[in-house]
Parts: C-alpha cells; sequence; structure tokens
C-alpha cells in the first residue's frame, strides 16, 4: 500500500479546514462573477445583436 502522507498536497481532494467552517455556498450567481465567464457572454451576445440588428436593417 502506498503511503498517504507522502503524496503531493496538490492532490489531495479532502477539502481543508477552512473550506467546512464557510457557511454559504457558492451558486451559479458565484460563476456568473467570473470575468472570463463574463467576457464569453458578452462576445456572443454582442455576436447575436449584430445578426440580429443585419436581418432587421440590411435584410
Amino acid at each position: 500500500m502506498q503511503d498517504t502522507t507522502q503524496l503531493d498536497p496538490q492532490l489531495d481532494t479532502r477539502q481543508s479546514e477552512t473550506a467546512r467552517t464557510r457557511s454559504e455556498p457558492r451558486g451559479c450567481l458565484f460563476a456568473l462573477s467570473q470575468p472570463p465567464l463574463m467576457i464569453f457572454l458578452a462576445v456572443i451576445g454582442f455576436l447575436l445583436l449584430m445578426a440580429a440588428l443585419h436581418d432587421l436593417l440590411l435584410l
């Protein structure tokens, strides 16, 4: 058997003591507040807006 005390700490999947004391869980609003996701959603929204304006005004 492997000794678990010598494993890399980054591979440890157990929650730390500070994570268990947090009272509020992370939900979808936390995910929406991440900058890469908001940039992606803004780009997709902009492309949809441009396509809609092209259909309405130029076709």
